[in-house]
């Protein structure tokens, strides 16, 4: 059986923070995932694109980025897409994870991301978000 491979949109404003992210998240997040298609986005319009056209399985939202953050972004397309993916929330303070909570974020990462972690939560939030198989009997 093969492993269907994931697209995940990552957006933050700085191009930096968007290589660290897809570096720590890694190509393979798990051994049971498929291989990780990144599609990167700077501006916001190109994440409401992408979101609206459904063809990624999991955003990754930078909180900070500029003009418009991450956390009041999840917020808006968790209210308006219907069937919207899973978002992950990357912060630069522990202080701030209560917003991205607020913003109705399925996970929340934080800067500086630790390979193993940003790997793990994206795989659950990926199993988590996966269709379960129909069973007859």
């Amino acid at each position: 059986m093969s492993e269907q491979s994931q697209r995940i949109l990552v957006f933050s404003h700085k191009a930096g923070v968007r290589e660290a992210i897809i570096n720590a998240v890694g190509r393979r997040p798990a051994a049971d995932l498929g291989r990780v298609e990144y599609v990167e986005a700077a501006g916001v319009a190109d994440v409401l694109a992408e979101l609206d056209a459904g063809t990624v399985d999991l955003a990754i939202l930078d909180g900070e980025a500029q003009p418009t953050g991450g956390i009041g972004l999840t917020r808006q397309v968790k209210n308006e897409i219907t069937d919207c993916p899973p978002i992950v929330v990357t912060v630069r303070r522990r202080d701030d994870r209560w917003l991205a909570t607020w913003s109705q974020a399925d996970a929340v990462l934080e800067h500086p991301l630790d390979p193993l972690t940003a790997a793990e939560t994206v795989a659950g939030v990926l199993r988590a978000g996966r269709v379960p198989a129909v069973n007859g009997g």
